[in-house]
């Protein structure tokens, strides 16, 4: 049985649930038997039923993953009370049970049709009550399908987007992905805040679609995605064993997209090159390495330095000898700034010579002597292009076929097998992207774990609407320079926080006017 056959017969058995268990209920309300058993329709004439024919697109939003599970609770409530079960222990019962309080009060009470039922809540509880259902429905259509807001954790892309900042990410950019974990809590990730309990069950799952978005991730976009080895338990061993995780639940990483599906990409000496030609970043991109700084051991304040150059991940001195200093983000620019410090002997760039194999770089094959800093050369898989395969080169594209594309993937003696038959090639059937951070010394990305399928995309940052700082104290701890200040663009990051500010305080003008010219009136 396939998945989709395996939906449409939970659909179908859902359709013969809400037959069985309201069917005397239509009857009540002067509609027919049948109308309960018709999928689609028979949400529509609920809608008349419990009084809400204005709300006939609550029947759409019974068919969206998430929201679905917030606008069915609301139903079981609504129909009860429309044949007058208005007690607060039936409402605690008919969520309870999931809606299966409703058999009961099918079958076993002699209900009457509260017609024209007043929908205005009973008391000031209750008014909320429904306000937050408004706004959580509201709030979870935009997080999924809009605009989802995210926090940059790492050092990664410092410089461009610093530790603290509070981004909105555009889901329509690339296309908007629908959830795939059919049962979770909406508007958070894969755990619940604050007690860190799962925040969803793993099945059952729904096939992957996206909607068509507006444009296509293009070299050095800064994009949003699900990280791909969240499901290796070692991420340094191919062969290390998977740990089931929804691909809609594994982490959410940010990168800058290096490489695209086609390109023939390179890193020499921490430099990225595709195609041949390196990669020009933009202005606001600061690459960032790893120096080794020896002072000459006295009016040396490594701290101020840190503060002074915005170095991130300072490490010293070291035990062995306390006149050494590691930074590993160092722009190439502060690096010659340093060199003319008074107390500082030497500025040294840290560079892995190339044909070093580094076993924490992927593929961690030992026929592939690459590292961090001299990588490649591997051309990243686009859809409809088809590889050759070898054992030899199988370790790039393992995971890819296996993992990503679902196929079966085996190496038995010098042959290679996909669901069972020998092949020499393989055409993929998605786009995949290389993903860096800015910051080469310390940033765990595509060398780490490889291609980026383009179903684990999420979206793109576009705004930077806080940003908060750690290491400061009081006010200082908001970056007011970087509130409401957008991600791409030419040149230093413009704040737009006064003008928001400036529009907000004419709305409270305007809307108290309003009022009081309403006042007036009556």
């Amino acid at each position: 049985m396939t998945f989709t056959q395996a939906l449409l017969l939970f659909f179908l058995f859902v359709q013969v649930v809400h037959f069985l268990g309201t069917w005397k209920l239509y009857i009540k309300a002067g509609r027919k038997a049948w109308e309960a058993a018709v999928p689609i329709y028979n949400a529509y004439v609920l809608m008349q039923i419990i009084n809400r024919p204005k709300e006939w697109y609550w029947v759409i939003l019974l068919f969206i993953p998430i929201i679905n599970l917030i606008v069915f609770p609301v139903l079981w409530v609504e129909t009860i009370r429309s044949f007058g079960r208005t007690e607060r222990y039936e409402t605690i019962a008919v969520v309870v049970t999931l809606g299966f309080y409703i058999y009961y009060v099918n079958y076993m009470l002699d209900v009457e049709y509260v017609e024209d039922r007043s929908l205005k809540p009973r008391t000031s509880a209750g008014e909320w009550i429904a306000s937050i259902l408004f706004a959580v429905v509201a709030a979870t259509l935009v997080h999924t399908y809009v605009m989802q807001p995210f926090v940059i954790p790492s050092s990664s892309l410092e410089k461009t987007l610093l530790v603290g900042d509070f981004l909105f990410v555009s889901k329509i950019h690339y296309g908007a992905r629908t959830p795939m974990t059919a049962v979770a809590a909406p508007m958070v990730h894969d755990a619940i805040p604050f007690i860190g309990l799962k925040s969803y069950m793993s099945k059952p799952q729904l096939p992957y679609f996206r909607f068509p978005g507006f444009e296509a991730i293009e070299r050095n976009d800064i994009v949003v995605f699900n990280w791909p080895a969240d499901t290796l338990s070692v991420i340094d061993d191919a062969n290390s064993p998977t740990l089931y995780k929804p691909l809609d639940k594994r982490s959410n990483y940010v990168k800058r997209c290096v490489g695209l599906p086609g390109d023939k990409l390179e890193v020499r000496d921490g430099f990225v090159y595709t195609n041949g030609i390196q990669n020009d970043l933009p202005d606001r991109a600061k690459l960032q390495f790893k120096y080794i700084v020896r002072t000459k051991g006295q009016g040396f304040n490594a701290q101020y330095l840190h503060d002074r150059y915005d170095i991130t991940d300072a490490f010293g001195p070291s035990s062995d000898n306390p006149n050494v200093y590691i930074f590993f983000g160092l722009t190439e620019t502060t690096a010659e700034e340093l060199k003319n410090h008074p107390n500082v002997r030497t500025v040294e760039k840290y560079l892995e010579p190339k044909d070093l194999r580094d076993v924490s770089v992927f593929p961690h094959a030992k026929n592939y002597e690459w590292n961090n800093y001299n990588f490649g050369p591997l051309n990243i898989p686009a859809k409809g292009t088809t590889v050759n395969l070898t054992k030899e080169n199988l370790p790039l594209y393992k995971r890819a076929i296996s993992e990503y594309e679902g196929q079966n993937l085996k190496v038995e003696g010098d042959q290679i097998l996909i669901d069972g038959k020998v092949v020499t090639s393989y055409t993929f059937n998605q786009d995949y992207y290389w993903m860096m951070g800015d910051n080469r010394g310390n940033s765990q990305d595509s060398r780490s774990w490889g291609f980026v399928p383009f179903d684990h995309v999420l979206g793109k940052p576009v705004f930077v609407w806080f940003s908060w700082d750690t290491k400061a104290t009081g006010l200082n701890k908001i970056r007011w320079n970087r509130l409401f200040t957008t991600v791409s663009g030419e040149g230093a990051p413009v704040s737009y926080f006064k003008y928001f500010l400036i529009l907000l305080a004419g709305w409270f003008v305007f809307n108290h006017f309003r009022k009081k010219k309403k006042a007036a009136a009556k």
